[in-house]
This record gives structure tokens, C-alpha cells and sequence, in this order.
């Protein structure tokens, strides 16, 4: 596969001064006067031709930086960035253009800034209008602009430029949700002509989405990198520790996608349908979710939860019986058994089913065991009624009424 950028080893370290006078006294004196924060540390990563890598990390990470780096803002300590192609940059919003001018003449002046020729421009600015659905305010100036109009504005700008790398940096987290459907819509696209793409958010359902590969950011170093769904359960068990004021969140046997105190374990799940008794399930079958559980101490109000994912890793459905009103008390070394009833109005295809054990509102707060895929089934055929797409809803018919008999 063809790289259109090497990250090398990069480095990047920022000089941290009480006051500007002591950044003066160390120029003069060569003594120095700072401290060092260390931003991003060694970090080196591929991207090819077509690919979308994610990265993604709490704040802090250093996912900031090392985007401006890439896109040329801001000038590494140590090591080395080839990058064999344009490099548009979606950054801070506002990045780029002028408030005083309205939002025609910022294309040309962003456009510019990020190497498109005013020729490029001419023949793309109607396109660009047309994609950021402005019209009129189009002609307005930029201070007039919400968050959301000005990502609008900077996202069309960018993705007509027709780059060889993309960088979208939570761009997409400030706009509505229709322009977000659209702009993922616009960034598969691209990619399928070879566009490669960098792309930063919290959302964790678009990275797993969009994503070839992951990039998980700690204190400003590489912890891992590989698929999408790997990588998003890293950086859940990442955000369990985070909130473990007591230190006792592991994981269980090296493997993130089982971690938790283990106070109450979730020691087998099965999910079969009521006819075909099994876990291959009709859409709009009846299903049970059985779930067993062992309690090593005991606990007052253990809340337990559960959520669907399709075979791309999306998240279909989820809820805790903290949501539904009940939560339970448990007793030290017993057994205990739970069942979810639900009917499977979902589409066909395969299915993994994720739990989790808290205290608290979910996994985040207090975890006792989080377990991802610990069931599968497949939704093959329809009970009753046929339909397409992902929910199967049962819509009721009037009566045929006529309008208008002329």
C-alpha cells in the first residue's frame, strides 16, 4: 500500500515560564528558567493511501498537538514528518478565516491559506456553497456566525480542496446532526476516490464507523494501535481507571475487553429466541438475555447493563435496569441469575452483545465488570411481518381518503 505520511519518532516539548520575564533572563543569562511538559513523546505511525486512522485519548493526550504537527502549525522538537500530499486541516474553528469579511470572500481567503489556487476556487465555489447549506448568510460576515455555520463553511472548504490527507479534528461534534450524517456521508466518499483521512472524536460510534485503524493517546504517548473496537475498549478500561480513586479496576487475563474491581463477575450470558430456541433469532422474535453472576462481597445497589453491537462495532441498543427502575441487592459469595426480555426488531445479520456491572450510572463511575462480546447471536429471516433496514417498526394504515376527485 502507498504512504502518504510517516510519523517518525516525533517528539514535541513545550517551555513552561512563571513569567515573560524569566523566558527574557534565560535568553541573556543561557541559565535556564523553565520547566519542560512533554506533549507528545516518540510517536510514529503510518498512513496509506484510502485509509481513515483514528485517534482518540482523554484531554490532554496530546491528540492536539500531534495533529498540528502533521498539518504543519507547529514544529516538532525531535523527529521527522514526510507527507507525500496536500494536508488540509479542520483545527480550531474560526482557523483560517476573517471575521470582518463574510463568508464568499473567506472561501477564496481559506482556500488560499490551505493551497488551493484561486482558479481551483472559481470552479469549486459553488459547490461549496451548495454543501454548506448557508444561503444567504453566505454573504454575511463571519462574527455573525454560530459554532455550528462557521464548521459548516470550514468543512466545505476543506473537503472540496480535494486533499491527499484530511484532518478532522472534532469538527463534526459542533453541527447538527443532519450535517454530521452528511459530512460522514461526504468523508466515506472521498475516501473511496483515495482521500486518507485523520480523524479525532469522542464519539466513539463514528470512529468504529469510519475507521480503519485506531491510535490510542496516553500522556502523549502511543499505547496502542490497531482495530477500532480493540482500541475503543483500551480506552474504555483507560476512562473505568481514571474514575478508580481506589485502584482496583483490573483487567483479566491481559485482555481489555474484560475489566472491572471483579467485586460481582458476569460468569456466563446466552441469548436464545423463543422459537427457534437458539441464537440464531427471526427479526421480531421474542428473545431471552440470560445472565449469570457471582457476587464475591455484598453490595446494595448493583445496576446492570447491556448494549447491542452490529458486526461493525455500532452501538444498536442499550440499557441499564438502573434506566428501567430497578436496582438490586446482592449477598457475599452467591449466584445469581437475571434475565432481559425483549423482542428483536432489528434487521438480519450478526450481533454481540456487551454487559456491564456498576455501581453508579455506568461502567464509568464505579465498574465492577465490564465484558464486552460476551454473547452473539444472528438475526436471519422476519417473524410475521417483512421489512429492510436496520429497526423493523410497525406502522399503522389509514383508510384510502380521496383529496382531490378532479
Amino acid at each position: 500500500m502507498k504512504k502518504v505520511l510517516e510519523v517518525k519518532n516525533i517528539t514535541k516539548i513545550y517551555k513552561i515560564y512563571k513569567n515573560n520575564f524569566d523566558r527574557l533572563k534565560e535568553v541573556f543569562t543561557k541559565k535556564n528558567y523553565h520547566k519542560e511538559f512533554i506533549s507528545n513523546k516518540n510517536i510514529s505511525f503510518d498512513l496509506y493511501e484510502a485509509e481513515t486512522l483514528g485517534i482518540i485519548g482523554v484531554n490532554g493526550a496530546g491528540k492536539s498537538t500531534i495533529l498540528k504537527m502533521i498539518a504543519g502549525v507547529v514544529v516538532p522538537s525531535s523527529g521527522e514528518i514526510l507527507r507525500h500530499g496536500r494536508v488540509t486541516a479542520l483545527l480550531e474553528l474560526g482557523t483560517g478565516f476573517n471575521d470582518q469579511m463574510n463568508g464568499y470572500d473567506n472561501i477564496y481567503l481559506n482556500g488560499t491559506l490551505i493551497g488551493m489556487t484561486n482558479k481551483e476556487i472559481d470552479s469549486k465555489i459553488e459547490d461549496i456553497m451548495a454543501f454548506s447549506e448557508l444561503g444567504d448568510y453566505i454573504y454575511e460576515p463571519i462574527m455573525t456566525y454560530s459554532s455550528g455555520m462557521s464548521m459548516r463553511l470550514a468543512f466545505s472548504i476543506a473537503i472540496f480542496s480535494e486533499p491527499q490527507i484530511l484532518i478532522v479534528d472534532e469538527a463534526l461534534a459542533v453541527g447538527d446532526a443532519h450535517f454530521a450524517a452528511k459530512c460522514t456521508k461526504a468523508l466515506r466518499e472521498r475516501k473511496e476516490r483515495n482521500m486518507s483521512i485523520i480523524y479525532v472524536s469522542h464519539d466513539l460510534n463514528s470512529l468504529k464507523l469510519l475507521c480503519d485503524r485506531v491510535i490510542l493517546l496516553n500522556h502523549g504517548e502511543v499505547t496502542q494501535m490497531g482495530e477500532p473496537e480493540d482500541v475503543i475498549n483500551s480506552y474504555n478500561f483507560l476512562i473505568a481507571k481514571l474514575n478508580d480513586s481506589e485502584e482496583k479496576i483490573t483487567i483479566k487475563n491481559t485482555d481489555t475487553n474484560s475489566f472491572g474491581t471483579f467485586d460481582v463477575e458476569v460468569v456466563n450470558a446466552e441469548i436464545l429466541g423463543s422459537n427457534s430456541n437458539s441464537n440464531v433469532i427471526s427479526a421480531g422474535e421474542n428473545a431471552i438475555l440470560k445472565l449469570e453472576l457471582h457476587s464475591n462481597i455484598g453490595i446494595e445497589h448493583l445496576n446492570i447493563g447491556i448494549l447491542i453491537r452490529d458486526k461493525f462495532g455500532q452501538d444498536i441498543f442499550g440499557t441499564t435496569t438502573k434506566n428501567m427502575g430497578l436496582e438490586y441487592k446482592l449477598h457475599k459469595d452467591t449466584k445469581y441469575q437475571i434475565s432481559f426480555k425483549f423482542t428483536l426488531n432489528i434487521g438480519a445479520g450478526k450481533y454481540s452483545i456487551s454487559t456491564a456491572l456498576a455501581i453508579g450510572e455506568n461502567h464509568l463511575d464505579t465498574c465492577l465488570h465490564w465484558l464486552d462480546n460476551a454473547a452473539g447471536f444472528e438475526v436471519a429471516g422476519n417473524y410475521a411481518t417483512e421489512f429492510i433496514g436496520l429497526s423493523k417498526l410497525y406502522p399503522t394504515l389509514s383508510d384510502l381518503e380521496i383529496i382531490d376527485d378532479k
